[in-house]
């Protein structure tokens, strides 16, 4: 999935870059100056120095400073990251489903059955061919409560999702599963299973990752715990 994945400062940078597109400076050389660029963006006229300076370390701009003033062309480099915002905020408006969507449970002790399922060799090397990972033996489960979280739980089912195929060892047949990317308290990439077991119901979400997210996130019985659900294009 295509993904804006900024933090905040590279962020202000596009919106200025962006600015300076909307004055022309895509397509030709433009006269811009500190002070305008500053009123354009809402901002003071240092913090406007700056982003210039930035920009064009980035080489995301080509200045020349004249004694007529500063004149700037966005280069094919910076025109390029405004491609990829273009692409980003296209996908979003446009797009059947929403990129993600988030859920929140409450952390609870299953029956250690998890363990056993992820750790079958028919699901274990799908995990690793289509969502690139290895998972910890075992899966964190989460009780979700709210009639917000219930609700968005159900419209899951109807989003694209992978595919787990089943398979047949030598004394049964485990049954297909359905999986969703995931990131679990917006720190650790994993996935949530639709479910591995058929004894839990809807409410509640199993989630696996490549690490005791136990451990890695300081979790105990009773937390809550944000999962963001990445969704297929």
């Amino acid at each position: 999935m295509n993904s804006l994945n900024v933090d905040a400062q590279l962020w202000k940078r596009v919106f200025a870059l962006y600015k300076l597109a909307e004055m022309g400076a895509s397509s030709r050389t433009v006269k811009v100056s500190t002070e305008y660029l500053a009123e354009k963006m809402g901002t003071s006229q240092q913090t406007a120095s700056r982003y210039f300076i930035q920009l064009e370390k980035t080489g995301w701009i080509k200045r020349n400073i004249t004694p007529e003033g500063c004149l700037v062309k966005i280069t094919d480099s910076g025109m390029a990251e405004l491609k990829k915002l273009y692409s980003s905020l296209r996908l979003v408006m446009e797009a059947e489903y929403p990129p993600s969507v988030t859920l929140e449970g409450t952390l609870f002790s299953g029956l250690g059955e998890g363990a056993y399922y992820v750790t079958r060799d028919g699901y274990r090397r799908q995990f690793i061919e289509k969502l690139g990972f290895d998972p910890y033996p075992g899966t964190l489960n989460l009780k979700l409560t709210t009639e917000y979280d219930m609700k968005t739980r159900s419209e899951l089912e109807t989003y694209p999702s992978i595919i787990l195929e089943e398979f047949k060892d030598e004394s049964r047949t485990f049954g297909s599963v359905k999986c969703y990317s995931a990131i679990i308290n917006n720190k650790v990439k994993g996935a949530i299973l639709c479910a591995i077991r058929s004894h839990y119901n809807s409410s509640v979400l199993e989630v696996i990752a490549p690490t005791f997210l136990r451990s890695r996130l300081k979790l105990k019985d009773g937390n809550k715990v944000k999962v963001e659900v990445l969704i297929l294009p």
